[in-house]
Formats: C-alpha cells, sequence, structure tokens
C-alpha cells in the first residue's frame, strides 16, 4: 500500500494542473467546435432526408435512423440538423442586429447629454414592462409571420438590457483619466467615442451577442412553435415541434424528444461559450 501510496503521490506532482484561464480556453474550444459541427452538418448532410418516403414512415429510431422517422417518412436526424442551423442562421441575425441597436443607444445615452439619456432611459424601461414573447408575438404578427417577422421582432425586443450594460460600461470610460485628458485638450465627443470609448466595448459587444443568441433561438422556436414564425414548409424546430404534438399520443415520442433534447443543447452550449468568453475578457479572472 505504501509504494501505492508513494506513486500516486509521484504522479499527481509530476503531472501539470491547468489553471482556470486554460480550462476555460478548453471548454470554449469544444463549444465552439460543438456548434460548428452544427452548422458543417447543415451544409453537409444531403436533402434526400427531408424528402417524403411513405415506406418508411414511422419509423422507430434505429442505425439507419438515428433520430426515427416521422408520419411522411422524412429522416428526423436530418430534419433536426437542418433545424438547428436554421435556427442559428436566424437567430444569429436578429441577435446582431439587436446588439447593434444595443451599442448605439448605450453610447448615445451615455455621450450626448441628460436629455438623449432620459430618453433612452424610457425606452428602455418601456420595452422592460412588456414581456419578450408577447411583444415578439405582435410584432411577428403585425409583419404578417415568416423569417422577417420572428427576425425583427427579436431583434427589436432583446436590447434593452444590453443596452443598460453598455451605458454603464461607457459611463464608467468617461470618467476614466486619458478620457478626460483627451477633452481637455480639444477632442470632439466623436472623436472620444470612436477612438476611446468604442475599443472598450468591442469584447462586451461580442460576448453579450453570444449570451443574447440563446434567448433570441428559444423565443424564435416559441414563436414559430405558436404558428407566428417560421413557414411550416420549413424545417425549424419550432415547427417540427409543434406538428410532433399530434403524434405524441400514438406513441411516436421520438418526433419531440429528439429536436427538443438538440435545441436545449445547442442553448446550453452557447450559454457557457458566452459564459467562458466572458470570463476571458474580463481583466479580474482572465489569468487566474
Amino acid at each position: 500500500m505504501s509504494a501505492i501510496h508513494v506513486l500516486r503521490t509521484n504522479i499527481k506532482r509530476v503531472r501539470p494542473r491547468m489553471n482556470r484561464r486554460q480550462r476555460t480556453l478548453l471548454v470554449t474550444g469544444f463549444a465552439a467546435s460543438f456548434l460548428l459541427a452544427i452548422v458543417a452538418g447543415g451544409f453537409l448532410i444531403s436533402d434526400v432526408g427531408l424528402a417524403t418516403n411513405f415506406d418508411a414512415r414511422n419509423l422507430a429510431p434505429s442505425l439507419s435512423h438515428p433520430f426515427g422517422t416521422d408520419w411522411m417518412g422524412r429522416d428526423m436526424f436530418t430534419r433536426t440538423i437542418k433545424g438547428l442551423m436554421l435556427s442559428m442562421g436566424v437567430g444569429m441575425l436578429a441577435t446582431s442586429v439587436s446588439v447593434l441597436i444595443a451599442l448605439v443607444l448605450g453610447m448615445a445615452s451615455a455621450t450626448l447629454g441628460k436629455v438623449v439619456d432620459a430618453a433612452v432611459t424610457w425606452l428602455v424601461d418601456l420595452f422592460l414592462g412588456v414581456p419578450h414573447l408577447v411583444a415578439l408575438i405582435l410584432i411577428s404578427f403585425a409583419l404578417g409571420g415568416g423569417a422577417r417577422g420572428v427576425i425583427i421582432g427579436v431583434a427589436l425586443t432583446h436590447w434593452p438590457s444590453l443596452t443598460r450594460v453598455i451605458r454603464a460600461e461607457v459611463m464608467q470610460i468617461r470618467s476614466a483619466e486619458f478620457v478626460q485628458v483627451s477633452g481637455s485638450l480639444g477632442r470632439s465627443r466623436w472623436w472620444i467615442a470612436t477612438r476611446h470609448i468604442l475599443p472598450h466595448l468591442l469584447p462586451q459587444f461580442f460576448v453579450g451577442m453570444i449570451l443574447l443568441f440563446p434567448h433570441a433561438v428559444l423565443h424564435e422556436a416559441a414563436v414559430t412553435f405558436l404558428g407566428f414564425g417560421l413557414s411550416p414548409h420549413q424545417p425549424a424546430i419550432g415547427v417540427i415541434l409543434s406538428e410532433s404534438m399530434r403524434y405524441l399520443s400514438t406513441g411516436m415520442w421520438w418526433l419531440a424528444f429528439f429536436p427538443g433534447l438538440a435545441l436545449l443543447i445547442m442553448v446550453r452550449i452557447f450559454d457557457i461559450l458566452g459564459d467562458n468568453l466572458r470570463m476571458l475578457v474580463d481583466p479580474h479572472s482572465a489569468h487566474e
């Protein structure tokens, strides 16, 4: 026993321990690889599985059809991967617009005086007072649904919280000594905003976009599930889950289980990616 104990002790001494930054980089790499695999799968997988095949309908999960087939013989694995890629595309576009709105309003609120600050603060409070899903449904319905309605609805409902964060960050940067020196030297507000403030906001911009993405995807899927989002002819996750509801009572559990689980895993992976990127850009925790 003593020899085994000595051997374990020596192994622990020789084996290098990863610090927090190294573990964060490793997890970030795995998360990014998983998401890239979804995108690559969406492009590489053939659309043959989306075609109807009544000879293979209602098949349970197997080696030839890992997620089973639906009532029209379509391969659920192909539909799920294509749906995830479609949700990622819609969510990324809507999130980019939303974060851009938050960046512009946050900077304007903190740099253009009290009147603009009061107006932006009022807008933030107004949008935060309405539930995201309700506002998203109203906007999407008013625009006729479809991808355009969902993208505009998500973009117009997910910027308020990030606007507050960017406003607070800009207010803190404005009080820094180097910004005060630039102002005393006669630099304009535009020059200070583009040369001093904006470079410090870019990390928060990208991290905020990744953290907002899961909310955008879930809300897109929810609106599509309720019938106000993407077209039923598109292989969206919300469409797949909505269609599967009428067949669950017949024992075809795989129609909703695998697409729903895949959506939750993708959203969780984006959450992990955003949290780790925030830790990497945080000066207090980046080198721990």
